[in-house]
């Protein structure tokens, strides 16, 4: 795909006014970036610490464009995180939130998070186990550095994501009062559409902006 696409593809997707969409910008050139923004998009994602940095640098000028991390944050990239990204989406345990609240005491920054829930109970996926949400939300109560903005999920490939949706919007709205929570980041370029449908009021999209990653 041609970077002439992008500006028709963010048309397709006839994302909702209230949805929020994120721009999954991960492996994909600086000009494919550039390209999004100048057709009016602003909140982009990225997976990879490393591959995110020299973009957001190269970017700095555009000051308006909105940096999200939504892959699995490792401790030793914490710092990195939260010195280069507006928002980070896929906190999951108390020691991972509490480095990235220290760091960002000593930066004078308040982080805004989502808490990922691991939706599917899979055991290689990274996500704070349903029974054990409650307790990091309350923890996230005690910190001073942390803005927590709401949940995200990934449901399991290779079965039907609807079940998993509605439970997580269950959930969401079960804690959404209590703890302030807005938003809801959940479906990615095969199945955004069911997630708007099931309640996402944020959904993020690679492959349907940019095209196949090489």
């Amino acid at each position: 795909m041609g970077i002439e696409n992008i500006s028709e593809n963010l048309n397709k997707l006839n994302i909702p006014k209230n949805v929020s969409l994120i721009a999954v910008s991960k492996k994909k050139p600086i000009e494919f970036i550039e390209e999004a923004y100048n057709s009016g998009h602003r909140n982009f994602g990225e997976n990879y610490i490393q591959d995110a940095i020299p973009k957001i640098i190269k970017l700095k000028h555009l000051k308006d464009i909105k940096w999200n991390f939504i892959g699995h944050l490792q401790s030793n990239k914490v710092k990195l995180a939260a010195q280069y990204f507006d928002m980070i989406q896929s906190v999951d345990s108390k020691k991972l939130i509490k480095k990235i609240d220290n760091f960002c005491a000593e930066i004078n920054k308040i982080m805004p998070v989502l808490i990922e829930v691991n939706i599917g109970s899979e055991k290689n996926k990274s996500g704070i186990p349903k029974e054990n949400l409650k307790e990091l939300l309350e923890y996230i109560k005690s910190l001073n550095n942390i803005k927590l903005m709401g949940l995200m999920c990934i449901p399991p490939f290779d079965e039907n994501p609807i079940p998993y949706f509605k439970e997580m919007k269950n959930i969401y709205n079960k804690h959404k009062q209590k703890y302030k929570l807005k938003i809801l980041s959940m479906g990615m370029s095969n199945d955004y559409e069911i997630a708007i449908e099931n309640g996402a009021n944020m959904v993020r999209v690679g492959t349907k902006i940019f095209g196949k990653r090489i």
